[in-house]
């Protein structure tokens, strides 16, 4: 027994003694795996470890991407990265290192030993030792004094954990900020669009912000929570807290209360921010959204003077005793132009014979750009009150008293928390006197009188103005009863003659279905577009009222906006705003400019498109089908933002309304449905179907419906559809755009394309998905069914396909017709 005893103690020195010797062979070194120092490397395959192995740091991979970046990971079955170093350097090959270098940084090398990264020391130090920390904070330190050099926490990624301190220091010996940026995307880690910052404010706020424009706002800290959140408890769920010590330096910090619980939180690629809880019962993240979980989080949604509520219907409201600035655009599901007071204060009429006074609004969330009082509660009220420019105030026992008196955006109205908040407004607003219900009344039904006498007479005149013009042509009368044209300007036609110079031939900026459309410029130096109806044209008078009847109730930055139109004699024309770049099918498939449109430039198009079809399905207070959306029908701005034109064929659904059928067929063939193309159905996810052959013309460059795969003449879509079954798809892009680091994301752009194309209506995504999987806001993505018209035609074939809606064409132009169901 003694002499097994002592063979087993020597066995396990033996395998105590291999074991170190292996990780002194791994790591170059047989010192404690969390330190690295000068003379030592870290190779592709090795990584650094935490002492109680929470951490490691070592090279990566993101979800997609072959490239290698250098990251401080989790130590856990699922790969979560909460700090990248060459964040825009990534490496090619597995050859990469990192090391000391001879001046103390810490650096990463690729396999010729040329730096791709350093930590950037202001001085050089003989000797220098990095250490991972089991908080995750990478650190450098200096060998002879033990003093911090450098260290991750200070240079944030996406990523905000336990200890460390996001927030700003404006002191004029530091000028520091250490803020959270995004991902690009998923698979790529280059810093994004949107950042979290810690603004020391007055009263310190957080925010989101899509480049230099907010894009949410936390509202103020209350010394224990943020005020704007209304689900947020003291201290939050893991010891959250805030510091503001001094004037300009404010800084956010957590800790663990509960060590045995992995938390987290991480700005994602769409500027989403998210709390990640570790699950050993699922091995995963539990994630929870702490910022726009609902379109009321948005910045400023109902712009000032307005109040969101998300269970509201519309959801932005103006304050009591204001209205909106436009009735039009607010009417569109545009708010972001706020509201206006609809009875001046007596302060600023300079009267003070009657006091303003406050209405209270409660549990919302308080207004941006506040001003702090060293005042009591009791004080409050009438400090606001004695100052002609407060406009508001509210009173936090964590704060005291919050004063405004710029415009008041981005309040919120919550069922739970938030504060209360005092708005100055006319004392005859405030409904305080008992004869204001008598005077009000009586106010009301004269007032009613008024506008019935108003509007008859302005009937009255819209009909002689109509029924004769100044040119002394006669009307045509084409108007329908329904339409509201005096809504719309009417154009002289003598004005826009003269503006097109006599639609003279050098202002001829293309011809569509419905007829020439020329560049003109009216006396006061606007830029307009004029579509004029030819006497030849296909699209006649029910499409003209049609476009009136659509546009002219829609405002969105990515639709082209409708000026106003003119309707004289035999004489129909639509006067639009001018889109310097005309359309994207003269970028796309042009040539020459092809090279304006970078991979960048695209997707923002793509974006744009997809924001617009948004906004007509779901947004706006009409449910629009816009029936013929393709390349010539997107028109580019001077800043190539794209805007969705032509409505003449849109249709307006009602309430409950999903989908209709037609017997008159109305599009371009290669961008209609089959369901619509053959059985003159349509709904949102026709629209859907035109916008995924719209997405993969983008990617690729190359028309649908003029593409062909050597002889085998198939359509750009069987085309994607082949190479997505053979695993390569990538092929797609267009060979202009070139460049690995975009292999991913023009994957995901085409896959999405596919699953918009699927021939079955009900397996297409909606247009609200369709943008959250562009925006990998939906990470996985459903793997897409055969997608429809996988048989093209040649052009011989075209007429016949007109009518027998066969499932080819190569026609670019738009149709209109009649297929029995």
């Amino acid at each position: 027994m003694g002499f097994n005893h002592k063979a087993n103690s020597c066995s396990m020195l033996q395998l105590f003694l291999l074991t170190c010797s292996c990780s002194c062979f791994l790591l170059g070194f047989c010192t404690a795996i969390d330190t690295l120092r000068v003379n030592e490397s870290i190779q592709d395959h090795e990584t650094l470890v935490s002492n109680e192995q929470k951490f490691k740091l070592g090279f990566f991979s993101p979800v997609d991407s072959s490239y290698r970046y250098v990251g401080v990971m989790y130590n856990l079955p699922v790969m979560t990265v909460i700090w990248v170093a060459n964040r825009d350097t990534p490496l090619n090959d597995s050859n990469g290192k990192i090391e000391i270098s001879g001046d103390g940084n810490l650096v990463v090398l690729d396999g010729k030993r040329e730096l791709i990264w350093s930590s950037n020391l202001s001085i050089s130090v003989v000797s220098s030792s990095a250490q991972l920390l089991d908080t995750g904070n990478l650190v450098l330190r200096d060998n002879s004094n033990g003093r911090t050099l450098w260290e991750s926490f200070e240079h944030a990624s996406d990523s905000f954990v336990a200890t460390m301190k996001l927030g700003t220091n404006l002191n004029i010996n530091t000028n520091k900020r250490n803020i959270l940026t995004s991902w690009r995307s998923p698979s790529d880690p280059a810093p994004g669009r949107f950042t979290f910052t810690i603004e020391p404010l007055e009263i310190p706020e957080s925010f989101i912000w899509n480049g230099s424009y907010p894009y949410w706002r936390s509202g103020p800290w209350n010394g224990q929570i943020f005020s704007g959140l209304p689900n947020m408890k003291s201290f939050y769920k893991h010891g959250l807290d805030l510091v503001n010590d001094s004037p300009g330096n404010a800084y956010l910090t957590f800790t663990h209360l509960n060590s045995s619980i992995e938390i987290y939180y991480v700005l994602n690629s769409s500027g989403v921010l998210q709390e990640k809880v570790w699950s050993d019962e699922k091995g995963d993240w539990n994630v929870t959204r702490l910022s726009l979980a609902t379109d009321c989080e948005l910045y400023g949604r109902c712009g000032p003077f307005g109040i969101c509520n998300a269970k509201g219907k519309p959801i932005c409201n103006c304050f009591p005793g204001f209205v909106p600035r436009s009735e039009e655009e607010w009417d569109a599901a545009n708010w972001t132009s706020g509201c206006v007071r609809k009875t001046p204060l007596l302060c600023e009429e300079g009267n003070s014979a009657k006091e303003d006074g406050f209405l209270k609004l409660k549990k919302v969330k308080l207004p941006y750009h506040l001003k702090w009082s060293p005042t009591f509660i009791e004080e409050c009220r009438g400090q606001c009150l004695n100052n002609c420019s407060c406009i508001a105030y509210a009173y936090d026992a964590g704060i005291g008293c919050m004063l405004w008196s710029e415009s008041l955006i981005d309040v919120q109205q919550f069922s739970s928390g938030g504060a209360d908040l005092y708005i100055r407004l006319a004392n005859s607003e405030l409904g305080n006197k008992k004869d204001q219900k008598a005077i009000i009344i009586s106010t009301t039904v004269l007032s009613f009188f008024i506008i019935l006498l108003c509007v008859y007479f302005m009937w009255k005149f819209s009909l002689k103005y109509r029924g004769k013009m100044d040119t002394g042509y006669p009307t045509e009368k084409i108007l329908k009863d329904d339409v509201k044209f005096e809504e719309l300007p009417l154009f002289k036609f003598e004005i826009l003659s003269n503006a097109t110079d006599n639609f003279n031939l050098i202002n001829k900026l293309g011809q569509g279905g419905f007829g020439p459309v020329y560049k003109g410029k009216l006396l006061n130096g606007q830029a307009i577009a004029v579509k004029r109806l030819a006497t030849s044209s296909n699209q006649g008078v029910e499409e003209f009222m049609n476009e009136v009847e659509v546009i002219s109730k829609l405002q969105h930055r990515n639709l082209v906006r409708l000026l106003g139109c003119c309707v004289e004699s035999d004489e129909k024309m639509l006067v639009y705003e001018y889109m310097p770049n005309g359309s994207l099918d003269a970028y796309l498939f042009g040539s020459d400019k092809k090279e304006f449109l970078d991979w960048h430039q695209r997707v923002m198009i793509i974006e744009g498109i997809c924001r617009g079809l948004l906004y007509l399905h779901r947004d706006s207070r009409l449910r629009i089908i816009h029936r013929d959306l393709k390349p010539s029908n997107i028109l580019l701005d001077e800043e190539l933002n794209p805007k969705i034109s032509d409505f003449g064929t849109a249709r307006i659904f009602g309430g409950k309304e999903d989908q209709a059928n037609t017997i008159r067929v109305v599009g371009t063939y290669g961008y209609m449905a089959p369901e619509y193309a053959l059985e003159g159905r349509f709904s949102e996810k026709s629209d859907v179907y035109s916008f995924g052959v719209l997405l993969l013309e983008i990617v690729s460059g190359k028309r649908n419906t003029r593409f062909y795969d050597d002889e085998q003449g198939q359509s750009l879509i069987a085309y994607a559809w082949k190479l997505w079954n053979e695993e390569n798809v990538v092929k797609l892009m267009d060979q202009v755009l070139y460049d690995p680091k975009m292999k991913t994301e023009v994957m995901r752009y085409a896959h999405v394309g596919l699953l918009c194309v699927q021939e079955k209506a009900k397996s297409r995504p909606n247009i609200s998905t369709v943008l959250s999987m562009l925006s990998s806001e939906i990470v996985e993505l459903p793997r897409p069914t055969q997608p429809a018209f996988l048989v093209s035609c040649s052009a011989s074939e075209t007429e016949s396909s007109k009518r027998s809606a066969s499932k080819c064409s190569v026609n670019g132009v738009t149709l209109t017709i009649g297929v029995g169901r």
